[in-house]
């Protein structure tokens, strides 16, 4: 489930107190780094007032030593401090991600609708690794934080009135940082979300490549793409100048502010109210000041672009799953009685089906919205706005969707393939190997293997995009058969395959699945043939119910549907 009011700011505060030993580490070594460094100068002007000056060698030397242990403990937490923000960055990021994945593949269908698969993907990895960035910025900003407090606090005892302007200009800076961060902000999100689109996109054309090819679209398409590619680039291209912009006045204000405390410094030691190793350690700590005043400047802009890209991982977080899950337990052991009581559902309209155990069903659509709402309906992506789904007698409501699919398989047409093997592959979810042979010479799939060089040991990229359509199908509808699930749903298996294929698809299915409940859409009169009998659906509306001879010889409508 959607965690409900989630938003960037609860995002943010998570990925940094699930890190916080790390973040508490970093920040304390950061902290250490930062205050060492600020005490390089101070070191530095004591030397030369006591060994210069006053000709003190002991002092001389006593100092020189003492620069050498403040550099030896900068090596140590610089090292290890940052070591420590990194972890914590990287392990926020990948916490993140996991999160979204496992929000993405819920049982209870939780990818928000209207997001392309590749939008979802750079969320999960841009979007996360910006988010985690910002535990490795608090710790930058916390360090930074503790070298303006301790150049502050010098400053004061060498003059009240060079403390004073450090401690009353520093707030303001930060304070002018933030204002200026506003602008980058909006423009950050509007940059990822345009890259995240063009990557949705891109992912789309290359799946879709070969279908492009065929039917001669890829012009259309590569318009398309370069539309979209465009506004990502003017996103980003605002989304850049706003941090330049950002950048270069918070580091001329910076400069200003440091030549100001050094023209300070200098009136002071020419008026005698400070000594010569005083005005060094001012002007030393007045340039040590740019440091920890750059890293505001990017931790104000990492902040930004972090509280962007938190608010668009939580939209994805706070989607609520369309199939509420349930508590009741599946049966022990399911018959495969399958039920739908007045269900409807987007373009269904009181549908109402009664599928006995090991019964084989065929079912007909005249509107492809119609198959797809049921397939919705009984892959449980969503239940339905009317009516009920039911297995054995209990409700789809009160189950898990996790434990649904395990009893009901919905092996759509347009199912993808993993990169493996084409062996690999049927055998992804068979009980065994015996199972896994029967189900390949039923689809036709033992042909595939036999007409590639290495058999079913061939190598499958990608999608399957190395087979033919027809060869991808039947090694698709292999698999589904070998998982052997109780109640199986197929959806057009055999579009691709020749006539003659199709027969021997249709004879094999009745074979394998002998004693098992399976549903069958499509519109094929070799499949319908085999079935037990065949539900018409049209208009939404179950229209008829018999054996596929009698509505082809007593309906005209399912006649031209099947037969045309």
């Amino acid at each position: 489930m959607g965690a409900t009011g989630l938003s960037g700011k609860t995002v943010l505060r998570g990925a940094i107190a699930g890190q916080r030993r790390d973040v508490a580490l970093g920040s304390l070594l950061g902290a250490g780094h930062q205050a060492g460094e600020a005490l390089v100068p101070v070191v530095i002007g004591v030397v030369i007032d006591r060994g210069v000056a006053d000709g003190d060698a002991t002092g001389l030397v006593l100092g020189i030593a003492a620069l050498g242990v403040i550099y030896l403990g900068l090596s140590f937490s610089f090292r290890f401090g940052a070591r420590a923000g990194e972890r914590a960055a990287e392990e926020s990021a990948h916490r993140l991600r996991t999160q979204l994945v496992s929000r993405v593949l819920a049982p209870e269908d939780g990818a928000p609708h209207g997001r392309l698969s590749g939008e979802l993907t750079n969320i999960a990895t841009l979007d996360a690794k910006r988010v985690g960035t910002v535990c490795m910025a608090l710790v930058v900003g916390i360090a930074a934080l503790m070298g303006l407090l301790v150049s502050a606090v010098v400053l004061v005892r060498i003059s009240a009135v060079l403390g004073l302007v450090v401690l009353l200009g520093t707030p303001l800076l930060l304070w002018l940082g933030h204002l200026l961060s506003k602008p980058l902000e909006r423009r950050s999100e509007a940059e990822q979300e345009r890259a995240a689109h063009a990557s949705g996109i891109a992912a789309d054309l290359v799946a879709g490549l070969r279908v492009l090819k065929g039917i001669g679209a890829e012009p259309a398409a590569v318009a398309r793409y370069r539309t979209t590619s465009r506004h990502s680039l003017a996103a980003t291209l605002r989304a850049a100048r706003a941090q330049a912009w950002q950048n270069g006045i918070v580091l001329s204000l910076t400069g200003v502010f440091i030549a100001l405390v050094a023209l300070l410094g200098g009136r002071l030691a020419t008026a005698g109210d400070i000594s010569l190793g005083e005005l060094v350690s001012a002007v030393g700590l007045a340039l040590f000041l740019l440091g920890p005043l750059s890293q505001f400047s990017w931790v104000n802009a990492e902040l930004a672009q972090g509280r962007a890209s938190a608010a668009r991982i939580a939209e994805v977080l706070a989607t609520d799953g369309t199939a509420l899950p349930g508590t009741d337990p599946l049966p022990s052991s399911v018959r495969g009685h399958l039920r739908l009581r007045e269900v409807s559902h987007d373009t269904l309209r009181g549908v109402d089906v009664h599928i006995a155990p090991g019964e084989v069903v065929g079912v007909v659509t005249t509107d492809p919205a119609d198959a797809n709402a049921l397939l919705g309906c009984l892959a449980r992506r969503f239940d339905p706005d009317e009516g009920s789904v039911e297995l054995d007698g209990v409700p789809w409501r009160s189950l898990h969707p996790a434990d649904v699919r395990t009893a009901v398989l919905v092996a759509e047409h347009d199912a993808d393939l993993f990169e493996g093997t084409l062996l690999g592959n049927v055998m992804a979810a068979a009980g065994s190997a015996d199972t896994a042979a029967r189900a390949m010479v039923a689809s036709g799939a033992d042909e595939v293997a036999r007409s590639l060089h290495q058999g079913a040991a061939t190598a499958v990229t990608e999608r399957g995009r190395s087979l033919s359509g027809g060869q991808r199908q039947r090694v698709a509808l292999a698999r589904a058969l070998a998982a052997d699930a109780p109640i199986l749903v197929l959806h057009d298996p055999a579009t691709a395959v020749d006539a003659v294929t199709e027969a021997k698809i249709a004879a094999g299915l009745r074979e394998i699945r002998a004693g098992r409940t399976t549903v069958v859409l499509t519109t094929s009169p070799a499949l319908l043939a085999t079935t037990d009998r065949v539900v018409f659906i049209e208009g939404g509306r179950v229209l008829a119910t018999a054996t596929h001879g009698d509505l082809v010889r007593d309906h005209p409508v399912y006649r031209t549907a099947v037969l045309s």
